[in-house]
């Protein structure tokens, strides 16, 4: 195949010498990933069944590894499964990265010194602090515009994306924060920019950010299953939002281990690609370095678009392999790497793995069948309980009533939200509960579409629920203790919220 500057300017970036490119090149999964032993790639069928285990262990939700362009892995974990989207969280922020790329290939997205507040002329954006006239575009796919913003790497509270998610015009919301500091001069994490990108993206290019990505890149790449969350004014979020499948999501890292390329096409200019592999914002989050919403480890050289809860993209071209993961709990990414590294034994086919093969096979069939938790013998409290509204006061959680009816053919239960943000409005939810260790799931419109629920008794009067939003990889347990009338609820996410809830039956 002809190599275009592009690919010859990553293959000297990456390490990768033109024979391995020319031979990767020929593998582009438009229409689906072709699919491969382990063996055949060079890698270690029992290190990837160690892989598996791992992620069964640390609550991964999905695990895919392409090597040289084929799948030698594909799993998940009950209760996700194959054909699902995932939320994939800040993620996001990479593939709005890899939108502006576009949009600044084709000449639409302009100068990246370009002052943002010449995006947002009629905007109300406190213009008379001189370090805000001077935030620029590059210093927003940097995260170093130096708006003031609070969205901690870590568990502590998210409280300006918070903030941001319950005001009425978000992009007001942004551009209104103070300065902490001039731009370009230390990164902070703030999903609030990355929605700056995706505005200014659908404003340079005339076309929605979602559109523009549809026609731009997920075309070019076969994605067909994708959603992606709104603002209140029907901005594409830029700092999370998007759900994708798996295999998709994939699709993107290929795509940067090749360069930018795609089937033959240079979808990213050179110099973006140069920039996303060799970065220059310190993290200040161990090696870490920042740019167009991807994190390098410069010594190491895997480069990854990364989201809450361990939605990653990994890109390793040294290796030619790239890693696709979801999930519902947080892990150390090193851990994660150095198996997919030590799966990896030759640059050529290995001599089939019999054993290897079987205990692979089986690791990925147990990970995908549930479990049944533990339950205790159902407490006399149920028929007492059952078919009775429980009545809220104000509450983090907003949570109005909650009705159980634990003795009924099908057990369920009824909760009410009120609403949360503007425009939104009240919510009333009914599922079924899995009283028998085992997960029961509702369906419903929207985004987050399926949730999987159970329950079960731990003392007389204390009654556990877990549920989990299987698309978006969130779980919340709450602990109910019941005490005459009264209900009181510990309740505890994933996320890391928790909150107490205290509520009443007057039947």
């Amino acid at each position: 195949m002809r190599h275009n500057a592009a690919t010859l300017l990553f293959t000297v970036l990456s390490g990768t010498s033109l024979a391995q490119a020319s031979e990767q090149a020929s593998v582009w999964p438009t229409a689906g990933w072709p699919t491969s032993t382990p063996e055949a790639q060079g890698m270690s069928p029992s290190a990837l069944a160690d892989l598996v285990e791992f992620g069964a262990a640390n609550a991964i939700d999905s695990v895919l590894v392409v090597r040289h362009g084929r799948v030698v892995l594909d799993a998940y974990y009950a209760p996700f499964r194959h054909g699902l989207k995932h939320a994939v969280n800040s993620v996001t922020k990479g593939v709005v990265g890899t939108l502006a790329g576009i949009a600044f290939k084709e000449g639409a997205l302009g100068p990246l010194d370009a002052s943002v507040l010449a995006f947002f002329p009629t905007r109300n954006a406190g213009e008379s602090d001189e370090r805000k006239q001077a935030m620029t575009l590059a210093s927003l796919l940097d995260s170093n515009s130096g708006l003031s913003w609070q969205e901690p790497l870590n568990d502590d509270v998210p409280d300006s994306m918070l903030k941001m998610e319950r005001s009425a015009n978000w992009i007001d919301f942004i551009l209104q924060r103070p300065m902490a500091q001039p731009p370009g001069v230390s990164f902070n994490y703030d999903s609030g920019t990355w929605h700056l990108v995706s505005a200014i993206v659908a404003k340079q290019t005339g076309i929605d950010t979602f559109e523009y990505a549809k026609q731009k890149l997920f075309a070019r790449l076969g994605v067909t299953d994708v959603a992606w969350r709104r603002d209140p004014q029907g901005i594409p979020i830029g700092g999370y939002g998007l759900f994708l499948q798996p295999s998709d999501i994939a699709k993107i890292g290929y795509m940067y281990l090749h360069g930018g390329e795609w089937a033959g096409e240079q979808l990213l200019p050179p110099e973006w690609i140069a920039k996303v592999f060799h970065p220059q914002v310190d993290m200040h989050v161990g090696n870490y370095r920042y740019a167009n919403g991807w994190w390098t480890i410069p010594d190491e050289r895997p480069t990854m678009a990364v989201g809450f809860l361990r939605q990653l993209i990994i890109v390793l071209p040294d290796i030619d392999t790239v890693v696709a993961a979801t999930g519902s709990g947080s892990y150390p990414f090193r851990q994660l790497i150095d198996r997919v590294r030590a799966a990896v034994k030759s640059s050529d086919p290995l001599p089939i793995d019999a054993k290897g093969d079987t205990q692979l096979a089986d690791r990925i069939a147990e990970a995908a069948t549930e479990k049944p938790s533990r339950v205790q013998e159902a407490s006399s409290l149920a028929k007492t309980v059952s078919g009775k509204t429980y009545r809220f006061g104000p509450n983090a959680a907003d949570l109005k009533s909650l009705k159980l009816n634990l003795t009924a053919t099908i057990p369920s239960y009824e909760v009410v939200f009120g609403a949360v943000g503007p425009r939104r409005s009240a919510s009333r939810i009914e599922s079924p509960i899995g009283l028998d260790g085992m997960f029961r799931f509702r369906e419903e419109a929207g985004l987050a579409s399926l949730h999987a629920v159970k329950g079960s008794w731990l003392s007389d009067n204390v009654f556990e629920i877990v549920s989990r939003s299987v698309l978006e990889g969130v779980v919340t347990r709450s602990i109910l203790t019941f005490t005459g009338r009264r209900v009181d609820i510990a309740v505890e996410l994933n996320s890391g919220f928790r909150a107490r809830l205290h509520g009443e039956t007057d039947e």
